[in-house]
């Protein structure tokens, strides 16, 4: 399955990823995106979605103007 790989801490809560793929992001309390449904993994979060969720998803980290966002493939290749 596809993930999501967000390097959280270095977020600025920009919104965009929320305004590309609303079902897999929201802002948090601190005014930092957060990836829903993911489960920390380090100093990241990390969450499977759906071949349908990719799209939205690779327009969100494209649109990241900090670059935190991964969408990678099974074998972990960056998807673009």
């Amino acid at each position: 399955m596809p993930k999501i790989v967000h390097f959280r801490d270095d977020c600025i809560g920009c919104f965009s990823c929320v305004e590309h793929a609303p079902s897999n992001w929201e802002i948090g309390e601190d005014g930092k995106a957060t990836l829903k449904r993911s489960k920390k993994k380090n100093s990241t979060f990390v969450a499977t979605i759906t071949d349908v969720e990719i799209e939205c998803n690779c327009n969100a980290a494209m649109s990241c103007p900090v670059g935190i966002i991964r969408v990678q493939d099974d074998n972990g290749r960056v998807i673009e």
